[in-house]
Formats: structure tokens, sequence, C-alpha cells
């Protein structure tokens, strides 16, 4: 950046005159920034600064005064990364760029996203800095996007030719040497017909052309990067090789050079090196292929064109062509291209895709659908209400990317670790091959390039740097297709070191609607003929307990008598005429305000009440005719999803605003111990900090307007996909269905991610702390073994073959509940 710049920026918040005078008052107080005018129209703020340093005190300045700058957020596909090393140097390279708020570096796919403040950086100067730095950069579109698993394909194919090419030629040479070694009658041969020298020539001809083709990669990535003073794995395998194929040049050519006792040639482990590499990048991008499907089958699901009614003909438009209000023909079989309302038709439609039930659910006029589900025997016309970036399915794919890309704090120490791991490595070789010329037996010179060449193969941090994105890339895409969308990436950590569960009850534990539960009737009464009589009475109340006894009514396919002459009495009940019979509905001193005698069923009506129940009293001709029970009942799961998170060890607590007699009859039924009922809003925030001086780490699921707050200080916040808007923005982790299964599954893959994780750090820097005094020769003195650079090449390559095959088998992650289950 210049030593002095002019910027402007949009700047958010601004309402009034008066913010704009707190926003240049403050901004003029920062050393460095000058020139600074506000516009409230435009709603930026232009200003100079001298320096990166006065841009950031500007942009911190806004923070705080409560107006902050706009930020964008770009993804890069950066090429060249092929190990943590290079995820540091990117990483660095991005976050040094003045106006840079935050960088997540993913090497498992390749990117970069990147978040800035608008109009103190560009896209453009985001790519030169990662493309000056060494990896090149550009901007990944959505057609990028959906052509990664295609260019992972290619990239496998591509690395399979240069393969099976090293092999090949580096099969002659194995057998010349190694075989040589391993089969005295085959080292016969070759010295009584060919001869050593010959030999030798033949190896180096056959190993240069494996270095110049299909190794080549590696030293034009490499040598650069080592000569900027910044040394990746490409960096390790071209000097390790590179020394290999000099020394043993020099022992064919100029072997004058050399004391007999230490000429020798070391072609068979350039070129095998080579090849086991190109092994371990081939299998690791068939690998990398399958860490994405999750991405790839969601966006498997966005219909390419949609049939629609413009101008009175049936017209196929692509999918970025909708607008709102469009309506668009679906027809059997096909998937639905938009959300919308369905204006006309019937049908069934499969929304497993978004809530994981796999039964299909009836749709007909005024009923909402989902673009990507699949519409089933009957034709319907949609209203688009949502299209392109805006539907469901876009906002899933969003956050499942976003997901994916983030940094969990974990991997802050790993960045910080291989950021200097590969110049560390380096040194380590230098310094045994030092150590071993110095004190090493003859001969000194052959086994100090031996040991040299094997620690600077075997400590390529590849496993370092997959260990943790490709875990969180396959465990958040399993959880997408489980439906539990991690919104913000860091709680997938978070969500595994919860020790408390806060549930809210409403819509949550709860169906969140009146349903008619219990009914209990006097002798002599049919069944039937008082529901349909109540309910015909209640139909003409607009109560919510009125409501579920309608629709009991309707469920069971009841016809309902009219009813005349129809009195609500506030804070008693309601009556009315029904085929010319007085039907009293309500509470007990409805009936005793008509003087009727509700005694008979006195105790159920209390049994139903200590249930948890509204009960609801019926006469009819002024004799008692039943009891109704009405309730929010709970949801078929919720009994088994909370059983399910007490036998994961976590202490599950039920949080609602309805009195305590309510609450503790819901709690009883659904096996919770824990009660905090009658809390407004903020009570639920306190409550939750009592939770966690109490308990430790708390999670917060709710759906409701009421439950943002909580969602939001929860120290995860779980929201219902069902619920609200406000309430699924305000949290970390979304459920796509109103299920409590999902808050299981959930937490069972955050677990299950975090242990992954944990193996595969374990794994590669075990690995690294174990091998790395081998392959320097810490067994030699004892056994007489010194670790081949051959060997050292084949274990680093099974070392990232593995961290990818473990994180892989998240994929294979069940639900934690299944239906019969429940």
């Amino acid at each position: 950046m210049a030593v002095s710049s002019s910027l402007i920026v949009p700047v958010t918040g601004m309402s009034c005159a008066s913010c704009v005078g707190r926003v240049e008052r403050g901004l003029k107080q920062v050393e460095g920034v000058h020139d600074v005018r506000v516009n409230l129209a435009t709603e930026t703020a232009s200003f100079g600064v001298d320096g990166a340093g006065a841009l950031q005190a500007a942009i911190d300045t806004l923070e705080t005064l409560g107006y902050p700058a706009r930020r964008q957020t770009v993804t890069l596909s950066v090429a060249s990364m092929s190990c943590a090393s290079c995820v540091g140097r990117v990483d660095k390279a991005l976050a040094a760029v003045p106006g840079v708020v935050e960088v997540a570096v993913n090497l498992a796919t390749e990117s970069a996203r990147v978040t800035f403040v608008e109009g103190a950086v560009t896209a453009a100067e985001l790519i030169r800095a990662a493309t000056q730095a060494g990896y090149p950069a550009k901007l990944m579109d959505e057609e990028a996007k959906e052509d990664q698993a295609a260019r992972k394909s290619a990239e496998a194919r591509e690395l399979a030719v240069r393969l099976t090419l090293a092999a090949a030629l580096a099969l002659p040479v194995f057998a010349i040497e190694m075989g040589g070694h391993m089969v005295p009658a085959l080292h016969h041969l070759v010295m009584t017909t060919i001869g050593e020298q010959t030999s030798w020539i033949l190896q180096f001809v056959l190993t240069t052309l494996v270095l110049a083709g299909p190794g080549r990669m590696f030293y034009r990535r490499g040598l650069p990067a080592l000569f900027k003073g910044a040394p990746d794995m490409n960096s390790l395998v071209a000097v390790g090789t590179g020394a290999a194929y000099l020394y043993s040049v020099v022992a064919t050519f100029l072997p004058h050079l050399l004391p007999d006792q230490v000429r020798a040639v070391y072609f068979e482990a350039a070129a095998v090196i080579v090849v086991l590499i190109l092994l371990g990048r081939f299998l690791e991008a068939r690998a990398k292929g399958r860490t994405g499907a999750a991405i790839a089958r969601l966006l498997g699901l966005q219909v390419k064109t949609a049939r629609v009614e413009r101008g009175g003909a049936l017209v196929d438009v692509a999918i970025d062509e909708l607008s709102l209000g469009d309506v668009v023909v679906v027809r059997p079989g096909e998937r639905i291209p938009v959300d919308g309302e369905v204006i006309s038709g019937a049908s069934r439609v499969d929304e497993s895709m978004i809530t994981g039930e796999p039964v299909p659910v009836s749709r007909s006029a005024g009923d909402t659908v989902t673009g990507g589900t699949v519409n089933g025997a009957g034709g319907l016309q949609v209203r688009a209400t949502r299209v392109g970036a805006d539907t469901t399915l876009a906002q899933i794919v969003r956050m499942v990317e976003e997901a994916q890309g983030a940094k969990l704090p974990i991997q802050g120490l790993v960045d910080r670790v291989t950021l200097w791991f590969v110049p560390a490595v380096m040194a380590a070789a230098l310094l045994t091959v030092a150590v071993w010329l110095v004190f090493g037996p003859d001969p000194a010179l052959t086994l100090a390039l031996v040991a040299g060449v094997s620690v600077l193969i075997i400590a390529c941090p590849c496993a370092m740097g997959l260990a943790t994105p490709t875990s969180i890339m396959v465990g958040t895409g399993r959880a997408a297709e489980l439906g539990v969308l991690f919104r913000k990436g860091d709680a997938l950590q978070a969500l595994s070191g919860v020790t408390a569960l806060a549930l809210d009850k409403t819509g949550t534990v709860t169906l969140g609607r009146p349903e008619l539960t219990d009914v209990v009737l006097a002798p002599g009464f049919d069944h039937d003929r008082v529901l349909a009589a109540v309910a015909a009475v209640e139909a003409l109340s607009e109560h919510p307990v009125a409501t579920a006894i309608v629709r009991a009514a309707g469920q069971k396919g009841l016809t309902l008598p009219s009813a005349t002459g129809f009195v609500s009495v506030t804070g008693h009940g309601v009556s009315a005429l029904v085929e010319g019979r007085q039907v009293v509905i309500g509470a007990a001193r409805m009936l005793e305000r008509e003087g009727i005698d509700f005694e008979p069923l006195a105790d159920e009506e209390t049994a139903l009440s200590l249930r948890g129940r509204t009960a609801i009293l019926a006469a009819i001709d002024g004799r008692l005719a039943g009891v109704f029970g009405v309730s929010d009942p709970l949801k078929p799961s919720s009994q088994a999803a909370i059983s399910a998170l007490r036998a994961r060890g976590l202490e599950v607590v039920l949080i609602t605003g309805d009195k305590r007699e309510t609450a503790e009859a819901i709690a009883r039924e659904a096996g919770i111990d824990t009660v905090i009922a009658g809390v407004l809003p903020e009570g639920k925030v306190r409550a939750l900090d009592e939770l966690r001086d109490k308990h430790g780490s708390v999670a917060f699921v709710g759906d409701g307007i009421n439950d943002a707050p909580a969602l939001a200080h929860a120290d995860v916040g779980i929201a219902i996909g069902t619920g609200t808007d406000v309430a699924i923005e305000s949290a970390d982790v979304v459920l796509m269905s109103g299920d409590l299964r999902g808050v299981v599954n959930a937490v069972e893959i955050s677990r299950r991610t975090l242990r992954n994780i944990g193996q595969n750090l374990f794994w590669a820097f075990a690995y690294n702390v174990a091998l790395i005094p081998v392959a320097a020769g810490a067994l030699y003195p004892v056994l007489g073994v010194l670790l081949s650079p051959v060997l050292a090449a084949g274990a680093m390559a099974v070392s990232s073959v593995f961290v990818l095959g473990n994180a892989l088998r998240l994929r294979r992650v069940a639900p934690a509940l299944a239906e019969g289950e429940v």
C-alpha cells in the first residue's frame, strides 16, 4: 500500500446527522487519518490514511463507535498448495493486505475465504497478494464450485498418467539396483552382462526421465519457494531427490571426486521417491474429490430450467431468469425449481432433502413448497416467492460451504506449528548430515546423504495440513445430509464441548399448537356425537383451544352440525344451540354459572390439570356430557431424543415462559429433571448464565422470536428450522426439520468430527515426532538400522492417505436415532 492513500469506505448503522458527527469526530482522532468526510446519503466515509496501520486503526474505530465498515467475503481458488506450510504462507500473505479482516485457507478444497472491508481492498489485490507469494489465485465462481469434483477427477487422471509413466521408468532402476541387493543371482547377472558402469548409466538415463518428466512439478514449485526463503513440501522433495540424484551423477561420471569406499549411486531412491509421492498425491486427489461429495449432491438438486407461464403460453427458461411472482408449472416426478406457494393442483412432495423425513407430504393450493424437493404423482402450479440465491436450497449450500471453509480454534495451533515446520526440517536435515560426517562410521558421506534425504522426505507436513479441513468438510457435509447445518464453523468445535442443553418448550419439545389429547364422557353419551356438537360451537370461537377441538373433529371426519345463538362469556366459556339442544362449554365456573352439576367428572378434571392439560367441561341440555383435555403435546420424537441426549452425558433443562405446573407436567412426560419456568426472554438469558456457572458450556435450542436473545447468548445456539427467520439468524446451528432428533445428530456429528480431527492430528504429529529421529539415524548405533529414503517416501504417502481415509469415515455416520427408535 502507498504511504498515503485516499479511500471511500461504506459505513453501516448511520441514521441521522448526529451519527455522521460521531463517525467524523472518531475518525479525525485516529493518528494517520486525515481529510475525513462522512456522507449520510451514500452511507460512506472518505478519508486519507498514512500507511496500513492507520487504515486498520480507522476500521477498528468504526467498529468501536458502533458504525462498522461494510464487509465483503470472496472465495479464491488457490493453486500450488501442497502442505500445511503452504496454507500458513497463503494465510499470512492475504492477512497482510490492509483492509482484510479474516482469512480461512483450506488445503482440502484448495481455496481461501477472505473477508475484507469494502473500499479498502479489492478482490484483484487479494489475488495479486496470493500470486506474489507463489500461489496463483483466482475468484471461485458458482460454476467453479460445481466443477470442483470434476476438477479433482481431472487432477486425479493427470496424476495417474504421471504415476504410470514414472513407475514404468523407475521399475527397471529399482529392479537393477535394489533387486541386485536382494537377489545375489540378479546382481551377478548384471555384473557379468552389462557391467556396473553401464547399469549406472542406464539408471541415470531412466531416473533423469523420471525427474524431468513426471517429477518436474516438484522442482518447478519447490525450488522457487526455497529461493524465496519460504520452502514447502515440494522444496523438501526437490532437495531430497535432487541431492540423491546429483550425488549419484558425480559417482557415475566424476568418480575421482569421491573416495572408493563411498562411491555408490542412489538413482533408485530419487526415482522411487517420485513414484511414491505421486502415488500419494493421486490417492489424495481421489479422496479430496469425495470430501466435497455433500456439496456436489446439494448442487445436483438445483434445477437448471423451469416451465413458466408467460403471455398465456408455457415456455422453458433458465432458472437464473426467473422472477418473483412467476407461475411455474411442475409436472409429476419433476423437481420443484423454486421456493413458492401452490396456487393450483394437489400432490405429495418428497421433502427429505430438507427435513430428512422419508414420507412425502401433501401439498395443495395455499401450501408452500421448497425448491429442490421432488413432486409426486400430481401436477402443481407454483407462484415463485424466492428465487436464485434467496431460495432455501441456495442458503443451505451457502451455509455448508461457509462451515466447510471455517477455521476451527484448534487449527490455530496447527498453523503456528506448520508455518515454521519446513524450515525446521531442512535445518534438521542439514544437522543430520553434519553429525554423520563428523561422527559417522565409514562410508560417512554415503550414510550422511541417506539420513539427510530420509529426514527431508519423511517430514513432509502434508498430513498436518489435511488433518483438520478434511474432517470439517466431511463432517459438515454429512451433517447437512442429516438435516443439520452449522452456520458458524467454530460451532462444530464448541458443540462437542457442551455439557448442558437448555430446551425451549413450545415448538421445540412440544408441537407448538394445542391438540385435543383426552376425552372423558359421562355415562350415556356417544363420543362422536358429543365431539361433533362441541366442535360446532367451538368453530365459532377464535380461541386456540377451540381450534384444537375443531381440528380433532375434522381429523375423525365428522360432519359438524350448524350452531346458532353463539354467546361468549369472557373468562368462563361459550354456549350455543346445536340442532335445538343447548350446548355449554368452558371451565367449571361456566357450568356453575349455568347451574349445571359437574361433580361427577371433577376428579377427571383435576387429574387432567395435574398432567398439564387444559380441562374443558361440556354440557348438553343441562346435563354434564364430558370433559376434554387440550394441551400442546410432545413431539413424537422428543422423549427418545432427550433420552439419547442424557445418555451422551448432557444435562437437559427445560426453559419456558409457561407456568410451573404445565412445564413440570411436560418435563415429566419428556424425561427432563430440571425445569426453569415462568421466564421472559431476558429471563432465559439469565437462566443460561446460571446454567453456565453450574454446568459449564451451554447450548440452547429454540424456535421463536422470543428465543433469539437466548440463541445468541448461549455458547451454541441451535434453531429449529421450522421456526422464525429471526431465530435462525441468531443461531450457530440450524436444524432443517422441527425434530429434536436433529439435536442428537448435531451433537453426535460434532463429537465424532472433533474426535476424528484429534486422531488425524495425533497421527500427523506423532508420525513426524517418531520417525524424524529414526530417519536421522537414531537407531543406527543400537540396531545398525538406517531408514531408506524410499521407505521414507512410502511412509510419508501413507501418512497423508491415512488422514484422508480416516476423515472419509465420517461419511458413514448413521442418524443417531432411526425411525424405529422413536
